[in-house]
């Protein structure tokens, strides 16, 4: 099985030149050995920057090559094509390579599903029939960052028994259970007693495609669309409700967001091993709602093409030290964010003496 992760935004791989229009535009790398991780985003109307922020997190660690799928709109697509037409890593059959893909929705209810939750959020839901010749793939939200290598959360499909098709974390931990919005709130079925969050998600496609999940998206769409308040995640929790067997849950360090520290720890995973992968919901990478992962979010920023993870994990731990952090719950837990970044740069500082004993 190749390895997917998909972006639904935007690609930052390109430094072939582009053009947009309505049909796939392709770039490929040279070299096609060893295996290839997907990942997909979508993107419409806004959130070009810390998409391609989100994209060079990605880059900076990850072992395998990429592949990424992004559908964005005709507003994105050319900021995307400016931006990357400069990106080294995707030149001459480099690191990665992509597939630039247009908003494809339903034609029945098509304005609708345009503005489920977000701009062209629900388009994810219909990725196993969009992409047929692709088995699996990691789908994330824009506003994400990686701190460990993509080959890392790849594994968990290794994992999967025969049934389950897709991974995704907890909505809420059971220690924050009563600040939960599914089991408090939520006027449509769910999975478990808290529900899933699916802004980081495992999807086997080829599973997908076999027990019909595009055409059971749009049946619970038609019966719930009036009870459904997070669009694409609700009807993703409405399928895993009625069918709990084919989902994998993993553990919340994979999808740390503000609602695991804003109002004390609870994730247990985060405690002990960092967070692997950040999730800023509710737009905090900007705003000053909770400046721990608004100061993280800009040492990514600043980071640029550099693959120094020392110099990055520095530069975190000084924007975390600010006073302002003390005033927020999130800000005095500055562990959870950067433990895992520097796991990452002891592993990397001992595999280059090992390289340095082999030269000589």
């Amino acid at each position: 099985m190749d390895k997917v992760i998909i972006f639904t935004l935007f690609i930052q791989l390109i430094i072939l030149p582009l053009c947009y229009g309505n049909e796939d535009i392709n770039t490929t790398p040279k070299d096609q050995d060893g295996p290839v991780i997907h990942l997909a985003v979508v993107s419409c109307i806004t959130r070009v920057e810390e998409t391609l922020v989100m994209f060079r997190s990605a880059l900076l660690q990850t072992r395998a090559r990429l592949h990424f799928h992004v559908f964005a709109d005709d507003i994105n697509t050319p900021q995307y094509e400016k931006e990357m037409s400069t990106w080294k890593c995707f030149q001459d059959g480099g690191q990665a390579s992509y597939t630039l893909h247009p908003i494809q929705l339903p034609k029945q209810n098509e304005a609708k599903w345009r503005t489920l939750w977000r701009p062209c959020a629900s388009q994810r839901l219909f990725l196993p029939k969009l992409l047929g010749d692709v088995d699996a793939l990691i789908y994330v939200d824009t506003d994400v960052l990686f701190m460990r290598p993509l080959d890392d959360i790849w594994e968990y499909f290794s994992l999967f028994n025969s049934t389950q098709l897709a991974a995704l974390s907890p909505e809420h931990e059971p220690k924050g259970s009563r600040a939960g919005w599914y089991n408090r709130f939520a006027r449509h079925p769910f999975y478990g007693e808290l529900g899933l969050n699916s802004g980081v998600m495992l999807m086997n496609l080829t599973r997908m495609r076999e027990v019909g999940w595009v055409d059971k998206m749009v049946e619970y769409y038609q019966e719930y669309n009036l009870k459904i308040t997070w669009g694409d995640q609700d009807l993703i929790n409405i399928f895993f409700h009625y069918y709990p067997e084919r989902v994998y849950v993993y553990e919340c360090e994979w999808n740390l967001r503000p609602d695991h520290c804003m109002y004390g720890s609870t994730c247990d995973s985060v405690e002990e091993r960092g967070a692997s992968v950040i999730h800023g919901n509710r737009e905090v990478f900007h705003n000053e709602k909770q400046p721990a992962f608004k100061a993280v979010y800009e040492a990514f920023l600043k980071q640029g093409e550099d693959k120094n993870l020392n110099a990055l994990l520095k530069r975190m731990e000084k924007n975390l030290k600010d006073e302002a952090m003390q005033k927020f719950y999130c800000g005095r837990v500055p562990h959870i964010f950067t433990k895992q970044l520097a796991r990452q740069v002891q592993l990397q500082k001992k595999l280059n003496k090992k390289r340095e004993k082999t030269e000589l």
